[in-house]
């Protein structure tokens, strides 16, 4: 079974057993200081809309929703260190963490990773970079996210290079017929879209990330029915990822409209669990499939 949790996750994450879990994926809040907030409009076309949409068309638009949070810490780091602790305790000596930040923090976690992992442990810090929304004209625009990529074990670690999408050369005349055909593999700067807003991948939920992203990441470090663990879940696209690539999914997440969000968009998969450790955990049916590893439900005492 895949499971999302409603809850803090530090708790949750307590009570799963050592070396359980073969790839984590976070995408914390960013300690932005700013309420992140989308709100959802229903449009149709009028002839005198309070929009005007392509080509001159005009819209009248209905706001059907606010979806909002809060992304202010005082103490950022005295928050992720324990969820850090516990994901490097939870990693199989082969998995990988990937943390997902922004330049704001990405410097101090970078260090509080380096005391936890190890030095040696680091592997990549892989720049993302979109080219989307509003830019500022009183400094270079901000267009990037950071992800910072650690091993369990130093040299132990998967990676799946023939399994990665590759990319096109940005010379294919220079790289040759037969590898220009191939396309090469990514580096650690990646070029990839937001989520658009009129994409059918969109679910309306405020920091959703792209499947493309999640998609070369589970592909790169597990295999298929290997556990995957994001424990800020989100939108839940750890989860979709992991499900289109057959890998068992475990999201956690404690805000309800997270996962309202989650439970529209695993409507169409019926091995999806949803459990809230406030409540009893309900029984699980049972699975024909066969499982490299499974994690066990919450225990009595978390309840």
């Amino acid at each position: 079974m895949n499971r999302v949790y409603l809850g803090d996750n530090l708790p949750i994450l307590q009570t799963m057993p050592d070396a359980s879990v073969q790839l984590i994926y976070i995408d914390p809040p960013f300690n932005t200081g700013k309420i992140q907030e989308h709100t959802r409009l229903r449009t149709r076309r009028a002839e005198r809309g309070d929009r005007t949409g392509f080509q001159g068309r005009r819209y009248d638009t209905t706001r059907i929703g606010t979806i909002s949070f809060s992304d202010l810490f005082d103490d950022y780091l005295a928050f992720l260190e324990p969820r850090l602790r516990e994901a490097y305790r939870l990693l199989e000596p082969t998995g990988t963490l990937y943390l997902h930040l922004d330049y704001r923090e990405v410097h101090y976690c970078k260090i509080l990773l380096d005391i936890i992992f190890g030095r040696e442990c680091f592997l990549n810090e892989v720049i993302w970079a979109y080219d989307y929304g509003g830019k500022t004209r009183r400094k270079w625009p901000p267009k990037h996210d950071n992800i910072l990529v650690y091993a369990r074990r130093a040299g132990e670690y998967t990676f799946n290079p023939d399994e990665i999408d590759r990319i096109p050369y940005m010379a294919p005349n220079l790289a040759g017929r037969e590898k220009a055909a191939r396309g090469k593999l990514p580096t650690d700067t990646w070029w990839h879209t937001i989520v658009p807003t009129n994409s059918s991948e969109r679910t309306g939920y405020p920091t959703q990330k792209p499947l493309g992203i999640l998609k070369r990441i589970l592909l790169a470090s597990s295999h298929p029915e290997d556990t995957v663990l994001d424990f800020f879940a989100g939108s839940g696209t750890t989860g979709e990822a992991a499900h289109r690539l057959g890998r068992d999914f475990l999201l956690i997440d404690n805000h309800p409209e997270a996962i309202r969000v989650m439970k529209k968009r695993f409507a169409r998969y019926p091995d999806v669990e949803f459990l809230d450790r406030e409540k009893p955990t309900a029984r699980r049916r049972p699975s024909t499939r066969r499982k490299k590893r499974t994690v066990p439900a919450l225990s009595s005492r978390s309840r």
